[in-house]
């Protein structure tokens, strides 16, 4: 955390109704007359935090942070109505209307690395520069990797305790088993599940791992959401945003990835680089998946730093 900018508060709070059910959290941060910056966070599902403001020289940007649709400030809590990626993406450029911003720079990680990329993909015009952190490219074998084999195979003692969470139905897999119990009236077993998916994923985020659960609202918005996308490939269609990337090919891009990311396989960062040729990607290899892993840190420091204008 040394080499991040020191913690600053909001200048201004509010909340925008994107639709008649859906009202979102955004915060600005740093310097109101700067260089506008969005940040996308992971998840879904998961919102933004305190030190995700530290990422930018805030005498330099205007930082906007906002928790996306049913994620942490923003209500309805936990609602996966009117939830997909191509509403997010709306909200995205109603955020920026609202703001009276022209055009920004879009800085994503994890999931927010895929809706980075939607939203520039459709909006090409209104991103000045993509930083990009543990890519997910939301495809088939991204998912299974993370759900089914892959990351199992290196945290198999986490994994196990993952696999407690719910009981299959014939024919099902854990997706799909989790999502029928967190979608479920039983309140008791939603709060397990919730608790088995979001300590999955958690306990395997950094290189060295902490065990800190999430409380338990946090746990069941960040689970729900997070599985109703993995349940429907994220609204996207397979290997679209390789396939699009060539609308992007002009905005100055940095990639960063852990090499030894277990949430987000390192090809994804590599098969986005051969799509991307005039991006520059920085490997980092002593970090895992988290943004707040030291190497990873520092390279996303540097890509805000350099990405000054």
């Amino acid at each position: 955390m040394a080499q991040l900018y020191p913690p600053i508060e909001a200048y201004n709070t509010g909340f925008l109704q994107v639709s008649p059910l859906h009202s979102l959290y955004y915060e600005e941060v740093g310097n109101p007359n700067g260089q506008p910056a969005v940040m996308l966070h992971g998840g879904p599902g998961s919102g933004c935090s305190n030190e995700m403001r530290q990422f930018f020289d805030p005498k330099h940007y205007r930082i906007i942070l906002f928790d996306q649709r049913g994620a942490k400030r923003s209500t309805p809590h936990a609602s996966l109505e009117d939830n997909t990626t191509w509403h997010l993406v709306a909200d995205i450029e109603k955020l920026r209307e609202h703001l009276g911003i022209e055009k920004w720079l879009v800085f994503g990680g994890s999931w927010g690395s895929t809706l980075a990329l939607s939203y520039a993909e459709k909006y090409p015009e209104r991103v000045t520069h993509l930083i990009l952190r543990g890519i997910f490219l939301a495809r088939v074998n991204d998912n299974k990797w993370l759900y089914e084999f892959g990351a199992s195979e290196i945290y198999p003692d986490r994994w196990d305790e993952f696999l407690k969470g719910v009981q299959r139905n014939s024919g099902e897999d854990y997706v799909q088993a989790y999502y029928r119990v967190l979608t479920g009236n039983d309140e008791k077993a939603k709060l397990e599940a919730a608790r088995r998916w979001s300590n999955w994923e958690f306990s395997i985020i950094k290189l060295v791992n902490e065990d800190k659960p999430l409380d338990d609202d946090s746990a069941v918005s960040f689970s729900r959401i997070e599985c109703h996308y993995m349940m429907h490939n994220c609204f996207l269609e397979e290997g679209q945003l390789l396939r699009d990337a060539h609308l992007i090919a002009n905005i100055p891009t940095t990639i960063v990835h852990g090499r030894y990311d277990i949430i987000c396989a390192m090809r994804n960062a590599w098969e986005l680089k051969r799509v991307l040729p005039n991006a520059e990607l920085v490997i980092n290899p002593r970090a895992g998946h988290s943004m707040f892993d030291g190497e990873n840190a520092l390279a996303l420091v540097d890509a805000t730093d350099k990405y000054r204008t």
